[in-house]
């Protein structure tokens, strides 16, 4: 598959979407408007790639909404050289809206087929994040801590505690919490022991599982 001026042309339509729904930072929606989503995904898919929808992709995991990226990102408040923890790499499609607003990104995923799947696809699209792992996302990457940002692309019964403490002060954690439906939460960590919670609304997310490795 190619990147054509077709295909920027349906991501302007897009950004225009994401606009209306309410999403304002301007850099997102540059992102938005750059990454060409549809070879994030099966080329079956391609025709329906720019429309404001989740898809499936491997594993029984699917391709988030570009809504849903765009506005995790505006809340995570992402600027150059931030460093964001993203658990939940999949399809890459987050990871490289990341890396386009020039954040030190470290990635997380536990389904080992989309991991070397991912993995592949961002050496041949020249996508670098800081450090791509194959592990369970509720321990974080404590070794690399602490993170500017946090970002959990699946749904989480809870907030893992672990999480919350890699967190710089100052820090944005961003997770859907909730079971069948998600509630989008956002975490400012004010001190140490102090953390700020606000919550935006229901989302649907792929449930975040615990104990892969």
């Amino acid at each position: 598959m190619k990147d054509t001026l077709k295909h920027s042309g349906m991501r302007n339509k897009l950004a225009e979407v994401l606009i209306e729904k309410g999403i304002e930072d301007k850099n997102v929606l540059n992102a938005i408007r750059k990454i060409p989503r549809h070879l994030f995904m099966d080329s079956s898919f391609e025709g329906h790639a720019y429309q404001d929808k989740a898809f499936p992709i491997a594993a029984n995991q699917t391709i988030s909404q570009p809504y849903t990226v765009a506005f995790q990102t505006e809340l995570l408040q992402v600027s150059a050289n931030k460093k964001i923890l993203e658990i939940g790499t999949g399809s890459g499609y987050q990871t490289a809206v990341l890396l386009a607003l020039h954040a030190k990104v470290y990635s997380i995923e536990r389904q080992l087929e989309l991991f070397k799947k991912t993995s592949i696809f961002f050496k041949k699209m020249g996508y670098r994040p800081k450090k791509m792992i194959f592990g369970d996302g509720y321990k974080g990457m404590p070794e690399e801590a602490p993170f500017d940002g946090i970002i959990v692309t699946a749904g989480a019964p809870e907030v893992p505690k672990t999480l919350l403490a890699q967190l710089k002060i100052g820090g944005r954690l961003v997770i859907p919490v909730g079971v069948n439906d998600q509630i989008m939460t956002l975490f400012v960590r004010k001190s140490e022991k102090e953390f700020q919670k606000t919550e935006y609304g229901s989302f649907r997310f792929v449930p975040l599982l615990e104990n892969k490795n």
